[in-house]
């Protein structure tokens, strides 16, 4: 019974996203097909996972791997040259591979073929989940966190997603875009990297634990960036945000964004380490009044900072809005 509830906590949250960003895309390819994207998606990862332990066996016999990665450097080198080109590889395999067979049978848009790297994305992250839940269950704090972390790898794959969408809508693998894909799978292996690397760096001492705040509003930016690429892909006009005639108004109006980021993110994060505390504990804890207490100063802080970053990102939409007339 409880292989079954863990199996469905896996699975289910990432099913649920694609059937969302499904019903946003128009597309002729049905959603039990697109299933199919989903099923090599998990099965891709158990490739990685596959792949992954060969890389750390063969690494341990020509260095010492194990004593390497204990410090954060290992950590680093291990995302970069590992993880990250193993995992967003297999994906990217996997979505090329279904995009050539379907593309006999259907005249495919940029933005269905971008749907097929979210599903085989989400497939990929319904068996991450799952394996995390299985060897490393520990309640709600467990499955709290792989909520949370249900549209990270499409935010890593979406580079790579949009590239792949160009290059078929123009003309079947014409030249115009073909040399994108390398360079934006690239991205999306130094993004994957680069949140893995933000996300463990809270188990360090200082300063290097202060990179963990970091990891939200990176998040965050990926997010923005994710939907870009989709209103990209439909021929929407997405809102700008940083223009400007002169360096100085660039700089002012690219510095008002990362702000908007790091207030709007750690404000998230604040509600993240909030929620995994509480779920840790059993209701009668829930009326102690130092929880409470605790509870009400963490969600006013956190409200402060995402009123903040709301009022800095009207702000942001005001200026880019502006029109100057000569």
């Amino acid at each position: 019974m409880i292989d079954v509830l863990i199996v469905l906590l896996a699975v289910f949250p990432p099913l649920l996203l694609l059937v969302y960003y499904y019903s946003r895309i128009p597309t002729t390819i049905s959603l039990i097909r697109l299933l199919s994207f989903f099923a090599l998606g998990a099965i891709s990862g158990f490739i990685a996972l596959h792949l992954e332990l060969v890389f750390e066996t063969v690494a341990q016999k020509v260095v010492n791997w194990r004593i390497i990665q204990r410090s954060l450097f290992g950590v680093a080198l291990r995302q970069l040259i590992e993880v990250g080109p193993i995992e967003e590889g297999c994906k990217l395999v996997a979505v090329i591979a279904l995009t050539n067979y379907f593309q006999r049978q259907y005249r495919l848009r940029s933005s269905t073929v971008f749907l097929f790297c979210l599903a085989v994305s989400l497939g990929f992250t319904a068996e991450e989940n799952w394996i995390y839940l299985f060897h490393g269950f520990q309640g709600m704090p467990s499955v709290v966190e792989r909520l949370i972390s249900t549209p990270v790898h499409i935010m890593f794959s979406a580079p790579w997603g949009y590239a792949l969408g160009a290059l078929v809508n123009d003309s079947i693998y014409s030249t115009r875009h073909r040399g994108q894909v390398f360079p934006a799978w690239v991205n999306s292996v130094i993004c994957h990297a680069l949140v893995n690397i933000l996300s463990i760096s809270g188990r360090y001492s200082f300063p290097w634990r202060l990179l963990n705040y970091g990891l939200f509003p990176f998040l965050l930016w990926m997010f923005w960036r994710l939907e870009k690429y989709l209103q990209k892909l439909q021929g929407q006009d997405s809102r700008t945000l940083i223009s400007g005639f002169t360096l100085k108004q660039r700089l002012w109006r690219q510095f008002l964004i990362l702000l908007t980021l790091m207030l709007g993110g750690n404000a998230i994060f604040v509600l993240f380490i909030l929620t995994r505390d509480l779920s840790f504990l059993n209701q009668l804890q829930f009326f102690d009044i130092n929880v409470v207490l605790s509870v009400l100063s963490r969600l006013s802080l956190s409200l402060i900072l995402l009123l903040s970053a709301w009022a800095i990102n009207r702000y942001s939409r005001r200026l880019a809005s502006r029109r100057r007339y000569f």
